[in-house]
């Protein structure tokens, strides 16, 4: 019988995992694409250092839990981007499941209380409706946008991003939690789509 040290570790180990998935984002400089571990911590970072753009009722330590944790079912699925099939991929019953599977065999490696928690605490960010998941998706959805202007246009130009696409399927969940942020953004990558009539 395993102890309880032996579930811990086991799940962290499982995460390292996380390391090897790719996203289509690129990294800043476009130099390569960014892996999900490293956009699992960038988020985290987003949560802390932009809690005071929050709404009432948000818990930014909450948000940073959820935000680390809420990719970890690519270990098992991959990531799926937000363009990908013409948007309509990402949000697919098939890849919904998926999810919630891979959700339950990682956060069962961990010992039950604890995996009981997390996994609670992932379907919480999934379902976006408290205030704190709500948040943690907005940061979820503005992160990419920023990488790819500051690439000059990364995964846009892979699948061929028009402005009312990244407004259907970005900024409006971008504008649910973060309106300023999200006022700031549009301000910042409008340009780059006029200028290539998109």
């Amino acid at each position: 019988m395993s102890s309880r040290r032996d579930q811990l570790f086991a799940f962290l180990l499982e995460a390292e995992k996380l390391k090897s998935v790719t996203r289509a984002t690129p990294v800043h400089d476009g130099a390569r694409r960014e892996n999900s571990a490293e956009h699992s911590w960038t988020l985290a970072l987003y949560a802390l250092v932009l809690a005071e753009e929050a709404a009432p009722g948000v818990d930014p330590l909450r948000a940073v839990k959820m935000l680390l944790i809420h990719d970890l079912v690519e270990i098992d699925v991959g990531d799926v981007p937000i363009h990908s099939q013409g948007g309509t991929a990402h949000d697919s019953v098939a890849i919904q499941n998926a999810e919630a599977q891979a959700a339950k065999r990682i956060f069962g490696l961990l010992p039950k209380d604890l995996g009981d928690d997390l996994l609670a605490l992932w379907e919480e960010f999934e379902a976006a409706e408290t205030p704190t998941a709500i948040y943690a998706k907005s940061l979820d959805r503005v992160q990419p946008v920023l990488l790819n202007q500051l690439s000059g246009g990364g995964s846009w130009l892979e699948y061929e991003v028009t402005w009312d696409q990244l407004q259907a399927r970005v900024g409006t969940k971008v504008a649910r939690g973060l309106p300023g942020v999200w006022d700031w953004v549009q301000a910042k990558i409008r340009p780059w789509f006029t200028a290539r009539g998109l």
